[in-house]
């Protein structure tokens, strides 16, 4: 057993609904959260500048003794993969292979969408992971620049016309390919998960890679024997690069409620 917390990180405050299924599959596991919302977005940076981030992200997070780490992030999952080389001998896992193996597991069709910033659509990572796994999957990309920003600034509802306008503009030539499952590739669009299934339709499945990178990092720590064997309701600690309460404002759109738990503000400073 081991009863460090999990340290995940994310460019901003999209990482949240992977912290918020890990609360619900491991409750008792204390968690360290770094969003990077001074810097956000990551989706429009370099590959440099992403690799530059994630480092720095990465090397903060390990200063809580983390026994794993968490890259919350569709763009610098990536753009890095699952190296993550900054994290060392600590286990390290992105979203993207996690949701690739459940879309190609749920696909019926062999077609399967993404959507994620311009970076992920960019370094074609998605498509490497599903063909490497089904090689006779099409896939068919589209990157969403604005989803970020509307989920950030509270522009999420189903029915606000201006989310209904952006989400069709971004998602109709996936739909036209007729895909039955779509990866949301960055962990703010869960956010706008209910838009995105009334414009796809019943038929086609929605993958949050929140979700999926967070059953996978339940079942690496209980293969390894690394779950804490705490009784106690585990504590969620979060660090901001930007405003407190901005974030704490922000944070029950990906939470479902109250944040639970005290929020910290990061100097850029302590980052470079």
């Amino acid at each position: 057993m081991n009863n460090k917390a999990i340290g995940v990180f994310d460019s901003g405050m999209g990482g949240l609904t992977c912290l918020k299924e890990l609360n619900k599959l491991i409750p008792n596991e204390n968690i360290i959260y770094f969003g990077d919302t001074a810097r956000i977005p990551y989706g429009t940076r370099s590959r440099e500048t992403i690799i530059e981030y994630a480092n720095q992200d990465i090397t903060f997070i390990k200063k809580h003794d983390v026994k794993m780490i968490i890259a919350a992030c569709g763009t610098v999952s990536s753009v890095i993969g699952s190296g993550g080389e900054a994290a060392g001998d600590i286990p390290f896992t992105g979203v993207l292979l996690p949701t690739a193996q459940t879309a190609c597991s749920r696909t019926r069709n062999g077609k399967i969408g993404v959507i994620g910033t311009a970076a992920t659509i960019k370094s074609g990572s998605y498509g490497k992971a599903i063909r490497g796994i089904r090689p006779d999957v099409t896939v068919i990309g589209n990157s969403c620049p604005l989803f970020v920003p509307l989920v950030e600034n509270g522009f999420t509802g189903r029915d606000d016309p201006v989310t209904k306008l952006v989400v069709e503009k971004y998602l109709a030539p996936i739909k036209q390919e007729g895909v039955d499952t779509l990866i949301l590739g960055c962990t703010h669009y869960p956010i706008l998960k209910d838009a995105i299934a009334d414009y796809m339709g019943d038929s086609v499945t929605i993958i949050s890679s929140g979700e999926e990178v967070a059953k996978y990092a339940y079942n690496l720590l209980m293969s390894s024997e690394m779950l804490s064997d705490s009784e106690e309701k585990g504590t969620n600690t979060y660090y901001t690069s930007d405003s407190v309460e901005l974030f704490e404002e922000n944070a029950h759109a990906f939470l479902g409620d109250t944040i639970n738990g005290k929020v910290y503000k990061v100097s850029l400073d302590e980052l470079y």
